[in-house]
């Protein structure tokens, strides 16, 4: 099958990743709490950050694209965002 036939999750399934014993996202989940908004629960394209049923923010950095748009998207400087180690991360095969 043509990758041009792929649906977005059947091609962001196709991507590797390189994951490092540390997150290169970390989470101020102490600002989170005081986040009315949470605009990182709906603009990350690979839905990494969750929300609780008592409000709290969870994110899972292992399936992340490394877009950045989580540290843009968050009005209170919650996310601490940098490259992996090495300065790789993400390969993509299909872009």
């Amino acid at each position: 099958m043509s990758n041009e036939y792929l649906s977005i999750e059947e091609r962001l399934g196709l991507n590797s990743y390189i994951i490092d014993k540390e997150p290169h996202i970390k989470v101020n989940y102490e600002i989170c709490k005081n986040c009315v908004e949470k605009p990182c629960t709906y603009v990350c394209p690979a839905r990494l950050y969750t929300v609780d049923e008592y409000g709290n923010v969870h994110f899972n950095y292992e399936g992340c694209l490394e877009c950045g748009t989580c540290r843009i998207a968050c009005p209170h400087g919650a996310v601490d965002w940098n490259y992996p180690k090495g300065g790789k991360g993400i390969h993509y095969q299909f872009s």
